[in-house]
């Protein structure tokens, strides 16, 4: 009979086994990893748009617009690892994907690169960095529901059929044919730059290109974001809205505090517009603000925009919404939004959701 506590040969290859594989396995994780990931939100209640006449509506996207992806690294050894991120947008009040019609199927992102010590280099498609601080520095981040920066931003310009406005940014929230460059964080400062190819010979009408900076320090992240966009003379996105579209430099300012029991948000963007026959400009201001109150948080903002076109107008846009989570995953949430834009009929958003992450 042995004894319990000696060794024999069976067991201590038994145990050399096992720590070689627990070995294995460690160091296959260490060196690469891939990760599944997403939001689902949908809301229900009702929907007018400037200008035009109003219905109920269960849609995708109350605070955050469904999507859903995959990312993944794979560690080079010496600081360096290669990376990939592919995701993409859906709407689950019908099932289909993309966030509108024609959106493609990994319409988010979809991209591979490097990161090292000296920063990160990406190709593929890219979230724009303009799109980036827009939702980072107003209280209901990338909300296409019930954003006042986002709606004066994003959905507007081209977006709705109907909707006489000149004032946005074309181009779409992410760009396709793009190469950034991200640099390492320098005491709370990080930067990008960014550069979308037209991708076709002599044609001048994709090209885009933005660079963007960030700083944080305590409650203060302060950002700067400039973008240029350049277009043939009658680009197809735009349609008959503005024909002779030629260019648009954008210039954008953000900045929020948080004091705990209030954080502060504010934008400053300006827009200039260039035609074949005419240039104008738009300002905006946009301030808003998150209360905690018990777990959930009060959400409101308010947006004003003014342009020197021949349209001559101005946009006003306020939301107050709250936000209540069951978990660190899921919540629901309720909001209003109120939309006036010169010489149209208001619009109004009104409505509640459940929105969680996986």
């Amino acid at each position: 009979m042995q004894s319990a506590g000696i060794a024999t040969p069976k067991k201590i290859c038994s145990v050399a086994a096992t720590f070689a594989m627990m070995l294995m396995s460690a160091h296959a994780c260490a060196q690469s990893s891939v990760q599944l990931y997403g939001i689902v939100d949908a809301w229900a209640g009702y929907l007018r748009i400037p200008g035009q006449s109003g219905a109920a509506e269960l849609g995708g996207g109350g605070l955050s617009t469904s999507f859903w992806g995959f990312r993944g690294q794979e560690d080079l050894g010496g600081g360096y690892k290669a990376m990939f991120v592919v995701e993409g947008f859906f709407r689950p009040q019908n099932g289909q994907y993309g966030s509108f019609n024609g959106d493609p199927m990994f319409s988010r992102n979809a991209y591979v690169g490097i990161a090292s010590p000296y920063g990160a280099l990406t190709l593929g498609r890219q979230s724009s960095l303009l799109y980036l601080q827009s939702a980072q520095f107003n209280p209901f981040y990338a909300s296409f529901t019930f954003s006042p920066t986002i709606n004066q931003l994003y959905s507007a310009l081209g977006t709705y059929p109907g909707y006489r406005t000149d004032q946005g940014i074309p181009g779409g929230t992410s760009w396709s044919n793009a190469i950034q460059y991200a640099t390492p964080d320098f005491s709370g400062l990080n930067a990008h730059v960014m550069y979308a190819f037209g991708n076709q010979a002599g044609d001048d009408g994709a090209k885009k290109f933005s660079a963007q900076a960030t700083y944080t320090r305590g409650p203060l992240a302060i950002g700067a974001t400039y973008q240029y966009l350049n277009f043939s003379s009658t680009p197809g996105d735009l349609g008959n809205l503005l024909r002779g579209f030629q260019s648009q430099t954008a210039l954008q300012l953000g900045a929020s505090y948080n004091l705990n029991f209030v954080k502060l948000y504010g934008e400053y963007t300006y827009t200039g517009n260039k035609l074949l026959v005419s240039s104008f400009h738009v300002n905006m201001l946009e301030g808003g603000l998150a209360v905690p109150v018990g777990v959930g948080s009060i959400l409101a903002a308010y947006a004003w925009s003014s342009d020197n076109s021949n349209l001559d107008q101005t946009r006003q846009t306020a939301t107050l919404s709250y936000d209540y989570p069951f978990s660190k995953r899921t919540d629901v949430y309720v909001g209003y939004m109120y939309d006036h834009v010169s010489r149209l009929s208001s619009g109004t958003t009104w409505g509640a959701g459940i929105r969680t992450r996986f």
